[in-house]
């Protein structure tokens, strides 16, 4: 199975003013899936910040895959999609899509989530929506995945066809 970090992005997290529902809920399901989750940590609404703690982890190896959560949406001070095309090397745009396409089949505000997935080195990060079920529904999609994902992004693979 997959290594997993898992990035909060969050003022009221970090403060230790909010609860973290978005990053137990992926830290939750990943367990359940049987996937190992290899860091966890909340920062700020800050660019600068969270793009030197994912380029952090890319560059060590320290997982297959980041989630990140919250600060994907429309305020001033969301800038999660920003910091991760800072560190970003290749765009993976299928899964913000895909992910967009699942949560629209329950809210309308779905679309509104800025949410980007981008390869560094080995590893693939993903934004995820601050709120659980926006994070649900990022999982949803991405679990099935993650196999192959971890796969592809070890090194060389043949494919059929």
């Amino acid at each position: 199975m997959a290594r997993i970090a898992i990035l909060t992005v969050s003022d009221g997290v970090s403060r230790g003013t909010r609860v973290d529902e978005g990053g137990a809920l992926i830290e939750e399901r990943c367990r359940e899936e049987g996937h190992e989750v290899a860091a966890r940590a909340a920062l700020p609404d800050d660019r600068e910040a969270v793009a030197v703690q994912l380029a952090a982890w890319c560059d060590a190896g320290v997982a297959d895959v980041v989630l990140t959560t919250g600060g994907t949406g429309l305020t001033p001070r969301d800038l999660t999609p920003e910091a991760t095309r800072d560190i970003a090397e290749r765009d993976v745009p299928g899964i913000p899509l895909a992910i967009a396409q699942e949560g629209l089949k329950k809210t309308s505000y779905a679309i509104l989530s800025r949410g980007l997935a981008v390869t560094r080195g080995k590893t693939l990060i993903v934004n995820l929506p601050g709120s659980p079920k926006g994070v649900a529904d990022g999982l949803g999609v991405l679990f099935p995945l993650m196999p192959h994902i971890a796969e592809l992004l070890a090194g060389p693979v043949e494919h059929d066809g």
